[in-house]
């Protein structure tokens, strides 16, 4: 079975370390929830500890990388979960459902396995602001494209709340704008390896190269320095939650 992330996923693990902070969010979206579904699961961050978790993960890569503590995962799609109707407490996805090739089939399916809440962790392609984008336009432009409005969700699920996730300075997860304080990380293959908005867009040398002679000049710290004195940031992170 393929999957994008059987090569995005190298060295995944350790480098999309789960934030506690982010965790905290989502646990407490989950509510009392005792039995819980983490599609596109990946490496297993962010599921409960304390709770029964199965997860669902296409990648070969992902899956090996898991930990063995981690909780028990059957390789599969979204589109097509391979369990019955109302089969757990709540179900959550993580910064994962604009991978989904079909994203209101996989949302049904989430619904029709759930008794009750799902909880997705996404990005709003409306949010605009994040300095890289200064740099690397075509991020705007594959937001756009991959990832879903809000009203989709509302569409595809019905009612929905939906609230900012701040992206603390220091966060451990190493996903696009995770490191919106240190600027210099970009510069790092290994860090880009793990964000999948890189792979997707190719080759940023050119663009790469502007950065950091921004950053050695001191023209970086001149145009953004003010964000340097934040504790946190919203760069368009959303918690999605249906009832």
């Amino acid at each position: 079975m393929n999957a994008k992330y059987d090569r995005i996923g190298v060295n995944y693990a350790n480098l999309r370390m789960p934030d506690a902070r982010i965790a905290a969010v989502i646990h407490a979206a989950l509510g009392p929830a005792q039995s819980v579904l983490n599609v596109g699961a990946g490496t297993g961050s962010y599921e409960p500890g304390d709770r029964d978790v199965t997860a669902l993960e296409p990648s070969s890569e992902m899956i090996a990388q898991r930990a063995d503590t981690a909780a028990p995962v059957i390789q599969g799609h979204a589109e097509k979960l391979p369990f019955g109707d109302d089969s757990f407490d709540a179900a959550m996805a993580i910064l994962t459902v604009h991978h989904w090739s079909d994203r209101q089939k996989g949302l049904g399916e989430l619904r029709r396995v759930t008794r009750g809440p799902i909880v997705l962790l996404t990005f709003d392609p409306a949010h605009k602001g994040f300095w890289l984008a200064d740099y690397i336009p075509e991020l705007v432009a594959l937001d756009l494209e991959q990832m879903p409005r809000m009203a989709d969700y509302e569409a595809w699920l019905g009612p929905v709340d939906v609230t900012p996730v701040p992206i603390p300075k220091d966060c451990t997860d190493g996903f696009l704008c995770a490191y919106w304080q240190r600027p210099e990380a970009y510069l790092d293959p290994r860090v880009r390896a793990a964000i999948s908005s890189f792979w997707a867009i190719g080759d940023v040398s050119d663009a790469l190269s502007r950065l950091q002679a921004d950053i050695e000049s001191g023209a970086w710290a001149a145009r953004y320095g003010e964000i340097l004195n934040r504790e946190s940031c919203d760069f368009g992170y959303r918690m999605v939650v249906a009832q």
